[in-house]
């Protein structure tokens, strides 16, 4: 269940805010569309309930808010817009990549993929997927770590009728599982064919609270359709027919040459056009939103609300039948109340077998489960929706029967069933649906190594660095060349590929750019962000980037080092190509400078929200921070430290078995040389801002 209390987001620019004190609920076991114009508040609404945007309220999923859940994967599945993902990345690698920050096996991702129909497509680039099919991996995305909850934000935009059919087909199939599906959509008779319950949003604050044959009753209605260039002219005789014959028509003036006719027939509309000869462009039938107005009865006055509220001015010309004291209807409109969420419901208000509220869907006699060959029961199945007693994951059944929903044929040709007519009788033909996949068990004890494991699926799971890498090894070769054709290079240097001019070799620039990748491509592709807005600031997601990205240095490092060798030796010969008598300490020298820079380009990255700012991080320390630390050292001083490293090695470097002085030894001098003591102080400032940023972004 969500319950909603008083979302309102921040006033804006001498405007009222997007949001306004939007209180509702969302019943397990159901279906609920929230409905509103573009612009109406619809996705700020769902952003302030993901806590994705600052403001008032607090909204609670089956009991807790989103930042008390230790893993809001598993319990609320989101879908906001396209799917954030890298556009390099394989649908497959996209899921499994998920799959390891969810802490779920990683077949889950191909039995996702089997349910939304991607199998065929496991190898395809996100970026090449169709609009139908970036909503069916949305969907799977939204699935992977089997949630209760589904929060999706227009789920069937820019989607073929056929496609939305299945779309919803699986909304219902989820929420006949006893789960809670909330979307959000535009168009009420959408809305109404689709959900079981409607929530309507105007101008930011909640106009109904209603069942979909309510909504269906009360806010939608026939009309005529007319397009003429005599708009105006065939407004006023329908108006003039009407007053004469005592009938309760309403002519609404649309965008344009378009009229909108309600209580009269397509009929006598071509009748009277006909007989003041008025060209007709078009004429037909439609079931139409009433509109802003909606919320008000016959008479124009406005129904009863728990708070006035002033009618938005509608941009229509409105042309009314004067006996106004006719109803339109043969029943009043009940009155319109936002109905404020409780914490549970009510024996008397509790959910009917979902396989009767929603009659689209029914159970076939001999379902086949998926998780085993042999056919279930369906009679053994339990079809109430409960609330478990306690919150988390749902507890998964023994087996899940297939749904196959039954496809409306008034759906098809866009025509809205009749309030009074029994939804069950709607029901004509069969359109095959996968079953939901089978519920898994998730430990919720969290693994040291579940970071580790997304971070390496993330690093490889795309081409950015290995063409890093090779462009690096090539790049560090033909430099090498050029300087030992060009002299005057020492050997460390020469291997390194590093001529003076430069501040750093192509291998440490490499090891920063890669560095950086690791957290600018989370914030300009954020895979991780639909549960918590941002990409998590947790300290094993950073270990797990600091322990790759090392690792990867050390490895180009190596490979930079070995490539330069083989090359000069078949260029130049042995001389070029033999290991320095100090092979040690400059060793330990490369291979703090390669790492050094690396953890530089995760840490800036991570603090400042791009790659670009990471680099420009790895290259200032040898530009700017170590001409600092040069002119610190160097200035003038009252006393001054001679002879510490002396001192120092006489008190710490006693004698350490198997030799182990020397190898502290050459870590000193490291530490000591300018690049190594400015990249140790960048990395101890960098990590400081980082954690402060945590911190405070926890506070907040």
């Amino acid at each position: 269940m969500i319950q909603a209390f008083g979302l309102t987001s921040n006033a804006r620019k001498e405007r009222p805010p997007a949001v306004d004190d939007v209180s509702f609920e969302a019943r397990a076991g159901s279906v609920t569309a929230l409905l509103g114009a573009p612009g109406a508040g619809k996705t700020t609404a769902l952003r302030l309930m993901l806590e994705l945007q600052q403001g008032r309220g607090i909204t609670y999923f089956r009991g807790r808010p989103l930042h008390r859940i230790a893993h809001p994967s598993r319990e609320v599945g989101v879908l906001l817009g396209d799917v954030p993902g890298h556009p390099a990345r394989s649908v497959r690698g996209h899921l499994r990549m998920l799959c390891a920050a969810a802490g779920v096996p990683a077949r889950r991702a191909d039995e996702v993929l089997e349910v939304v129909g991607l199998v065929s497509l496991r190898d395809e680039r996100l970026g090449s997927l169709a609009r139908g099919m970036d909503r069916r991996l949305g969907l799977a995305c939204a699935l992977l770590a089997d949630p209760h909850t589904l929060v999706l934000d227009e789920p069937a935009g820019e989607l073929s009728a056929r496609e939305s059919r299945w779309l919803y087909g699986m909304l219902h199939a989820h929420a006949a599982q006893g789960g809670t599906v909330l979307f959000t959509t535009a168009d009420p008779k959408e809305a109404a064919r689709s959900a079981d319950r409607v929530v309507t949003l105007e101008q930011g604050r909640i106009l109904a609270d209603q069942e979909a044959g309510d909504f269906a009753r009360t806010r939608l209605r026939p009309r005529v359709a007319v397009r003429t260039p005599h708009a105006a002219r065939l407004a006023a005789l329908l108006t003039k027919e009407a007053r004469t014959a005592h009938r309760s028509v309403e002519v609404v003036r649309e965008e344009g040459n378009r009229l909108s006719v309600y209580g009269s027939t397509c009929a006598d509309v071509g009748e009277t056009a006909f007989r003041h000869d008025i060209l007709v462009h078009q004429l037909a039938d439609e079931i139409g939103d009433m509109g802003p107005g909606a919320g008000t009865s016959a008479r124009g006055e406005p129904e009863t609300t728990d708070e006035p509220r002033v009618p938005a001015p509608s941009s229509r010309a409105v042309t009314a039948s004067p006996l106004t004291d006719v109803p339109f209807a043969e029943q009043p409109s009940p009155p319109i109340t936002p109905a404020l969420p409780t914490s549970e419901p009510s024996a008397a208000q509790a959910p009917e077998p979902v396989a009767r509220a929603h009659p689209l869907y029914e159970e076939q006699a001999a379902a086949v489960s998926p998780l085993r060959d042999t056919a279930v029961d369906p009679a053994a199945q339990p079809t109430t929706a409960s609330l478990p007693a306690t919150p988390g994951p749902r507890a998964p059944s023994p087996a899940r029967s297939r749904l196959v929903p039954l496809v409306d044929p008034e759906a098809a040709t866009g025509a809205l069933p009749s309030a009074r007519a029994p939804r069950s009788s709607r029901a004509a033909t069969l359109d095959a649906l996968s079953p939901l996949p089978p519920p898994i068990s998730v430990r919720s004890a969290p693994s040291p190594l579940r970071p580790l494991r997304y971070e390496l699926r993330r690093a490889t799971g795309i081409g950015t660095g290995f063409l890093t890498g090779a462009a690096v090894l090539v790049v560090s070769a033909l430099t090498a060349l050029l300087l030992a054709r060009i002299g005057h290079t020492p050997q460390p240097r020469l291997l390194a590929a590093w001529p003076r001019e430069l501040p750093l070799p192509p291998a440490a620039l490499g090891a920063g750019l890669l560095g950086a990748f690791a957290f600018g491509d989370e914030f300009r592709h954020p895979a991780l962000a639909a549960d918590r807005g941002t990409v998590p600031r947790r300290m094993g997601l950073l270990l797990a980037k600091l322990l790759v990205s090392a690792a990867t240095a050390l490895l180009l490092g190596f490979l930079t080092v070995g490539c330069d060798a083989e090359v000069l030796y078949l260029v130049y010969g042995r001389e070029l190509a033999q290991v320095p008598v100090d092979w040690l300490s400059t060793g330990v020298s490369w291979t703090g400078l390669v790492v050094g820079c690396a953890w530089a380009g995760v840490l800036a990255a991570g603090i400042f929200r791009s790659t670009t700012a990471g680099l420009a991080a790895v290259v200032a320390v040898p530009i700017l921070v170590v001409p600092l630390v040069h002119k610190a050292l160097e200035g003038p001083a009252v006393r001054a430290a001679a002879g510490f490293p002396l001192r120092l090695r006489k008190v710490f470097l006693l004698q350490w078995p198997f030799g182990g002085e020397r190898y502290l030894s050459a870590a000193a001098r490291v530490i000591v040389q300018p690049v190594g003591g400015a990249l140790a102080l960048s990395l101890t400032a960098l990590l400081c801002a980082y954690l402060l940023t945590t911190l405070r972004s926890r506070v907040r």
